[in-house]
């Protein structure tokens, strides 16, 4: 099973919310998922996620969508270092 941490949709029609999670990569993008572990905004431009979590579920061999990866650095939520280990 891939697993992968990615951005799901869930704010209404021109009003953009994500919500952060693990999920199988087979699974719908609108899908089940296994785990949320935070939230974007992209209209007010903030981002809150569990550090620990995110970084367990690395350890645990799940892969950040290149999306999630940028949105997180970029945030300062997790650095370069940390995903390198």
């Amino acid at each position: 099973m891939a697993v992968s941490i990615r951005l799901r949709r869930v704010g209404a029609k021109k009003v953009p919310f994500y919500r952060i999670v693990v999920a199988d990569s087979r699974f719908p993008v609108k899908g089940k998922f296994i785990e949320s572990v935070g939230w974007y905004d992209p209209r007010a431009k903030k981002v809150e996620a569990d550090k620990e979590r995110i970084l367990e579920w690395l350890k645990k061999g799940a892969r950040l969508t290149e999306s999630t990866e940028k949105l997180l650095v970029n945030y300062s939520v997790l650095l370069t270092e940390e995903l390198s280990k």
